[in-house]
């Protein structure tokens, strides 16, 4: 009679135990059954097993006994599965040391071997060794198979070099391989990895004009490399040519596209291909909303993605936690806490406990709400629930107390999470000394580097830059290039943010010649300026009054490859203005949108406008108010103060009152500096109507002294305003004591009062008069 046991019995118990460790007891014990053996398939079950919950000291027992009990030269595949596991960890060395020992333990490696180890060095961009590989394997007679070829092609995609794989693709049927899907899958997913797209889709239809037709997986492995470089249309495209040949999507194809829609920003298309999915017979799962999800989310449309949630449980499916993660996060990065609480209390009721991913989205989110106190609760939350707080969510919290001012708290956190075993880093240092400069407390962070250099902790570019853009703020000139010569003393090699603080730094305090000495440095160190280093050395030879030589760096900008953009002339434009070369500034203006194809924006325009009120021409600035409007730049506060004063300046009071009531009308409310210098003209051409009901508009529009606010009875107040309006505007000298007498009798004057309906009509007609004309 046989064993009660059978092998195949225990393999597949070991297969559906959950727990590795009790399938080894199992393993262990079932031995001791009467006549029962462990077999290679027992072995090889035992041995998953342990590998995939990667308990690999446990597996590496039982290949032991497993060689003293099994014919070792029967155990390639029991190998080859070892590899493959190590492979999977990423652990290199171990799956090439079994490789290595097969010839030791008497099994000899053939291509499947080679093959196995081969694939998993060429994943994990050991190319150099893996060629070495198939050489020896060569060397030792064996030959390759079409699993060798493919490996070596992915190889040569892998290292851009695509035509080289095309070349050992075209060499398979002299090798004795046949061409497959696979093959040639990989090297017209080389191709388009570098770019070269004509050659990808010739070489497509050149496969399919073989009559090798891709099954969905491998296709979907193409679809997916194209999806990471953005081509969505071209994944359309070769999806149109397989399906016409019989290939069906699955619901992996949908979600490889819906993940590439989203990348390009494409949310609707991407919703739209949610609604394919069901058409095509297909239920679309968790993997496919949470794309969405997340696609919404890193557009800012956390909302739609919280929607598509509750399109998901409405579907009877389950929100994971990455679900949840993502809206939650979403949430907090535009500071809608409010919203990622209501969202964590539901997922809460749900079943859903928070990790350290959803306690770090919330402390950053309330940190940057300002919000400390209910920061602190979270993080006591957090500890309260077992989560052993990481460098993380420190780091998120030091920074949330630094930016508040709040130092002393957040070095005590730092001793704080010492204690606790977390060891900070010089990230964390960096964000308290960030906070110590961005309040003007340089001197106190230049102490905290050199605490944490005494500490061990080496500061880093950014360290450096921050306390250089503190000196600079401060003028400290000498101190910042103090700085720079420390950094080199710790090997820390300046960067363009660097150069480009200091360069700004010496613009503001020092002579354009400072400027051009530190930036010829900067070249001598093999630091590449960009657009941001020359707008700076523009702004410094504008205010030296060396407008040639600024001029002159538009070309050496071209020169180097770059263009210049509206900061360079916008600079330079306003460089000519403050020295009273309003015909140069205009032509660079006109030059900017003929030459260089740089539209204008708004503050370009203000720029012009403002130069040209400021020498009293009106009709010019007029003009290009109206041609700003049109080409899409609406005037803005500034542009409408500098229209009525000029109005004012030349004594155009119908223009002046005009252009106050339209920016009004927009919305756009000037200073009171403004309102006084309309109503002076107003009351010196006597002409109170307008006057008073300006005076009226802006009690109207709130534009009243708080002390108004203060009245509760709407009657008086509504008759108390005006009076109050016009002696705050006397106060604060913005209207004379001419203006402000026939003012105020003006606003007592009952029967003028009665006529601001009147007054109001007479208002409307003169901005259709003045700007319109």
């Amino acid at each position: 009679m046989g064993p009660a046991v059978l092998p195949k019995h225990v393999a597949s118990v070991l297969k559906y135990q959950k727990d590795p460790l009790r399938a080894l007891e199992i393993f262990n014990s079932v031995r001791k059954e009467d006549g029962f053996k462990h077999t290679i398939s027992t072995y090889k079950s035992m041995i998953e097993k342990l590998s995939n919950h990667e308990e690999f000291e446990a597996m590496e027992n039982v290949v032991v006994e497993m060689r003293e009990n099994i014919d070792n030269s029967l155990l390639e595949g029991v190998y080859i599965s070892v590899m493959r596991s190590y492979g999977k960890k990423q652990k290199i060395q171990e799956a090439v040391n079994v490789f290595e020992r097969m010839d030791f333990y008497d099994c000899e490696p053939t291509v499947f071997s080679y093959n196995t180890i081969m694939n998993i060095l060429v994943e994990n961009g050991y190319f150099n060794q893996a060629h070495k590989i198939y050489m020896r394997m060569r060397d030792k007679g064996i030959s390759p198979d079409v699993y060798t070829f493919t490996i070596r092609i992915k190889s040569f995609c892998k290292t851009n070099r695509p035509e080289a794989a095309l070349r050992l693709l075209n060499n398979m049927p002299v090798q004795g391989c046949e061409f497959n899907a696979v093959a040639y899958c990989t090297v017209v997913g080389g191709f388009y990895e570098s770019d070269y797209q004509r050659e990808a889709s010739v070489l497509f239809d050149r496969m399919l004009g073989l009559g090798i037709i891709p099954n969905v997986a491998t296709f979907n492995k193409l679809l997916h490399m194209l999806s990471k470089k953005g081509h969505v249309q071209e994944s359309e495209r070769l999806l149109d040519k397989v399906f016409k040949r019989g290939v069906s999507p699955n619901l992996f194809t949908f979600n490889i596209f819906i993940q590439g829609l989203c990348k390009k920003g494409l949310l609707d298309e991407a919703a739209r291909m949610l609604d394919s999915v069901t058409r095509e017979g297909l239920t679309p799962d968790a993997v496919t909303y949470n794309i969405l999800i997340s696609g919404f989310c890193k557009s800012s449309k956390v909302k739609e993605a919280e929607s598509y949630m509750h399109k998901m449980v409405n579907g009877g499916l389950e929100p994971d936690t990455f679900t949840y993660n993502t809206i939650i996060d979403g949430y907090c990065k535009h500071n809608m806490v409010q919203n990622a609480d209501k969202i964590l209390k539901d997922a809460v009721f749900r079943g859903f406990e928070p990790d350290e991913f959803t306690y770090c989205s919330l402390l950053r989110g309330l940190c940057n709400n300002d919000d400390i106190d209910r920061a602190m609760d979270v993080f006591k939350e957090a500890i309260g629930k077992g989560i052993k707080p990481s460098l993380i969510i420190y780091n998120a919290l030091i920074q949330g107390l630094s930016r508040q001012g709040l130092i002393l708290e957040a070095l005590q956190l730092i001793n704080e999470m010492q204690q606790n075993g977390c060891s900070p880093n010089i990230w964390t240092y960096n964000l308290v000394i960030n906070g110590l400069c961005k309040r003007g407390c340089v001197a106190d962070a230049s102490n905290l580097i050199n605490d944490a250099i005494t500490k061990g902790f080496l500061p880093d570019i950014f360290t450096f830059n921050t306390l250089i853009d503190g000196y600079c703020k401060q003028l400290k000139i000498d101190d910042a290039l103090g700085t720079v010569n420390t950094m080199w003393e710790h090997g820390v090699t300046p960067d363009i943010i660097t150069y480009n603080t200091l360069l700004n730094g010496l613009c503001k305090t020092s002579k354009s010649d400072d400027v051009m000495k530190t930036f010829k440095v900067m070249l001598e160190k093999g630091c590449v300026p960009n657009i941001i280093t020359y707008n700076i050395l523009i702004e410094s030879l504008c205010r030296a009054r060396k407008l040639v030589m600024a001029v002159e760096l538009l070309e050496e900008i071209q020169k180097n490859g770059m263009s210049p953009d509206v900061v360079s002339f916008g600079t330079l434009i306003n460089g000519f203005c403050e020295n009273g070369d309003l015909e140069g500034a205009f032509k660079l203006f006109r030059r900017m949108e003929k030459q260089y194809k740089l539209p204008h924006i708004i503050a370009t325009y203000n720029i012009m406008v403002s130069a040209f009120c400021e020498r009293l021409d009106t009709d010019m600035a007029e003009k290009l108010f109206h041609e700003m409007s049109n080409n899409g730049c609406p005037p803005d506060n500034y542009t409408y103060r500098c229209m009525i004063d000029g109005f004012c300046k030349v004594g155009n009071v119908d223009s002046g009152y005009g252009f106050l009531l339209d920016s009004i009308k927009n919305e756009l409310f000037p200073s009171l500096t403004t309102f006084g210098r309309v109503l002076n003209c107003l009351c010196m051409k006597r002409r109170m109507h307008e006057a008073v009901y300006i005076i009226h508009l802006m009690v109207q529009k709130g534009i009243v002294p708080d002390v108004v606010n203060s009245i509760f009875e709407a009657d008086k107040r509504a008759v108390a305003a005006p009076k109050i309006l016009v002696e705050d505007l006397l106060k604060k000298s913005h209207v004379t004591y001419y203006a402000y007498e026939l003012l105020y009798e003006a606003i007592r004057d009952k029967k003028l009062s009665r006529k601001k309906i009147l007054s109001k009509d007479l208002g409307s007609s003169k901005i259709d008069n003045s700007i319109g004309s």
